[in-house]
């Protein structure tokens, strides 16, 4: 079992979200703790307004929404029953027992998993310490819940869980290696519901990673009038080959109403993936000067894809970065002027530039009454061991004492009415 824990501002968005899920018959509330009533009984505006009206009796909390995956093996199929004991044990376990929740299971993945909506703040108001809450209580916790419940243990599908946060290899959609529908679909399947894009532009730029992209023709074409989506296969270039293929004729129908649903959803909040990147960026400058092809390597090893976007011509005109790690997809100007494509550019050119001015330096001695035969005497003096050693003598010099640390004689004053004369 793999636990994910993600904290918001919104309870609303997440709440939403997994409604959402519902609505389209990927996902279902299985279940509810520390509400009035069971889940089954409750309409949205209760099961939203307990967690809302908790929530706000602390409003200093600013991140008080809690969302938390329970994923588990691929061949593991638990019942319902069993996965709403495993939630509460878990809730139990990482101090969260008390608190309202929604337990909801999903079906829009190659995994069993379910997801928790919780919230920070107790009933009395206080909130509850989150720091290194995974790195603690939650891997104890699922350590046990593994051994209590016979799960697969975390550690037994490291392999696979590692390869699940690599983007498929471009290969595996190939024109002429496989089927083209069945290609597409297969990494369709890994990606619509995986990532999280808000715009057909960064949903292209994740196929892009897969040698796929999603064309809705030209402004002119029939498609685009009416709407639709059609699939292909592009080359090395980018170049679309064979035949494309009806968003409707997959299983998924991954068409472009269900596609501007979900940039609706994804389109919230996300400081915790931005964060994580522009760190990554940072990192990669700190105390280097890089070229972009070095910038776009490092930060391969964090499991980012910096998408370059060039003119025919080979100019840089965007860049959009790719979290394989979070599922998250942002252009460079979503994160800040720094992250912009044409700000990564002058970050290394700037440090080229100044590798190069520091390349051709020379030491040239300067002075206001220096002229040619003093300068070639001093530069004997520095290059002659004999002539460095009498540079290097010391000399005798008077020491030097602040005035105020002199001491002075006092001057005796004389009386008025006497006379030094007998």
């Amino acid at each position: 079992m793999v636990a994910v824990i993600k904290t918001g501002c919104s309870v609303r968005s997440i709440f939403n979200y997994n409604e959402n899920k519902v609505k389209e018959d990927k996902a279902q509330c299985i279940g509810e703790s520390n509400y009035p009533m069971e889940v089954s009984r409750m309409n949205q505006s209760i099961k939203l307004g307990r967690l809302l009206n908790q929530n706000a009796l602390n409003g200093n909390v600013k991140r008080g929404s809690v969302h938390i995956s329970l994923n588990f093996h691929p061949s593991e199929n638990h019942s319902a029953e069993k996965l709403l004991e495993i939630a509460h044990s878990y809730m139990e376990k990482i101090g969260f027992g008390e608190q309202p929740c929604l337990v909801y299971q999903h079906h829009d993945a190659g995994h069993p998993h379910i997801h928790i909506v919780s919230i920070k703040v107790r009933a009395d108001g206080s909130r509850i310490d989150m720091q290194n809450i995974g790195r603690n209580q939650s891997e104890k916790a699922r350590k046990e819940i593994e051994t209590a419940f016979g799960l697969v243990r975390a550690e037994d599908a490291k392999k696979q869980v590692s390869a699940a946060l690599k983007p498929i290899p471009a290969s595996i959609a190939e024109y002429g290696r496989m089927e083209s529908k069945k290609a597409i679909s297969s990494v369709l399947q890994a990606v619509v519901s995986s990532y999280k894009y808000t715009t057909l532009a960064e949903f292209n730029t994740v196929l892009q990673l897969y040698n796929i992209k999603a064309d809705r023709g030209s402004e002119e074409s029939r498609i685009f009038k009416a709407g639709g989506l059609v699939y292909r296969i592009a080359d090395r270039n980018g170049k679309p080959v064979g035949v494309p293929i009806k968003a409707s004729d997959f299983s998924m129908r991954p068409t472009l109403r269900f596609l501007e649903r979900k940039f609706a959803q994804n389109n919230t909040e996300r400081a915790f993936e931005k964060k994580r990147i522009r760190s990554a960026v940072d990192c990669a400058f700190f105390g280097k000067d890089l070229t972009l092809d070095r910038l776009v390597s490092l930060l391969e090893k964090e499991g980012i894809n910096a998408v370059l976007r060039k003119s025919d011509a080979g100019l840089l005109y965007g860049l959009t970065y790719v979290d394989h790690v979070t599922k998250c997809v942002f252009n460079g100007s979503a994160l800040g002027r720094n992250y912009s494509a044409k700000a990564v550019l002058e970050r290394c050119t700037a440090g080229s530039e100044k590798e190069k001015k520091g390349s051709t330096e020379k030491v040239v001695l300067k002075g206001p009454d220096v002229d040619s035969k003093e300068s070639s005497k001093a530069m004997d003096l520095l290059i002659n061991p004999k002539g460095l050693e009498e540079l290097m003598k010391p000399v005798w010099q008077e020491d030097y004492v602040a005035g105020k640390f002199k001491v002075r004689r006092k001057k005796k004053r004389r009386k008025k009415g006497r006379s030094d004369l007998n």
